[in-house]
């Protein structure tokens, strides 16, 4: 018994300090990004010594990134951008789930997975054909180019399914014997019981298109019309880089992030859990 106690305890350690060396991996890199932000350039790739807190923090960096570049417009525009294909991801997979997961109709299972084999296919493949569709539809360097591409998700509707499939069908047929259409049926019943699921595409959906560098540089050439991320790269010249404006502008385009997983983190797990669960 004591060998096997030991054998036990050895093991949760061993997992402990897998753990804290995986976390201190991912932690780091976040941290250089906080010190970089606060010091000059000289002082970024300054590694002998290595100072994490500078002597005299350059706390001006996250005024001057505002005068240097329009920035405010960046993040209107961004802001913009990722709440439209939020929204719209959210309506239109839940919707779509609710109709692969509730409804009986011929060829469901075949369009199903026809859809979902989009999910195999890398964008790189079919991004220059659907360039020369929004093109011709006149939607070249306008946001809403960006929101018709985005806003339906294949893993989304897949992901709302898999949770769909956990709640009982006798429920939605106890709503239609009652009269309840199915859009009464997947308003008033389905979409209030998947908070969880919701909640988990909400935030995959949100850092997406927050985090998007690709689809804004194909699509947006105006600076008015451009996102953060595009903004940034504003800094890096032919020659030099400014990295402690670059990574004051990360860092404040980090907040709306951590806001939203902040708000939807009750959620998250139970999300996750219970969509994988079903299969």
């Amino acid at each position: 018994m004591k060998s096997a106690h030991k054998k036990a305890i050895f093991s949760k350690v061993i997992i402990y300090v897998i753990l804290i060396i995986i976390a201190l991996a991912m932690i780091v890199p976040f941290l250089w990004m906080l010190s970089a932000s606060i010091k000059s350039d000289r002082e970024v790739f300054q590694m002998n010594p290595f100072v994490w807190i500078p002597e005299n923090p350059k706390w001006s960096n996250y005024s001057e990134i505002w005068t240097k570049i329009p920035f405010g417009k960046f993040i209107q525009n961004t802001v913009f951008l990722t709440i439209v294909v939020t929204c719209l991801q959210l309506l239109t997979s839940s919707f779509a789930a609710y109709a692969f997961g509730k409804l009986k109709f011929k060829y469901k299972n075949a369009l199903f997975m026809a859809y979902l084999s989009t999910i195999a296919m890398p964008w790189q493949v079919y991004m220059v054909p659907q360039f020369i569709m929004m093109r011709k539809m006149g939607l070249n360097d306008k946001l809403l180019a960006i929101i018709c591409l985005q806003a339906f998700s294949a893993f989304g509707v897949f992901m709302m399914k898999q949770f769909y499939e956990g709640i009982p069908d006798e429920l939605c047929e106890a709503a239609r014997i009652d009269g309840m259409s199915e859009y009464r049926i997947y308003a008033n019943i389905m979409l209030p019981l998947s908070k969880p699921a919701l909640s988990t595409l909400t935030i995959f959906t949100f850092v997406t298109t927050w985090n998007d560098y690709l689809g804004p540089l194909i699509y947006l050439k105006s600076q008015e019309k451009k996102t953060i991320q595009l903004g940034l790269k504003m800094f890096i010249g032919q020659y030099s880089s400014d990295y402690g404006l670059i990574m004051a502008g990360s860092v404040i385009s980090l907040i709306p992030v951590l806001i939203v997983f902040l708000i939807l983190q009750r959620y998250f797990v139970e999300g996750v859990a219970s969509t994988g669960l079903k299969g």
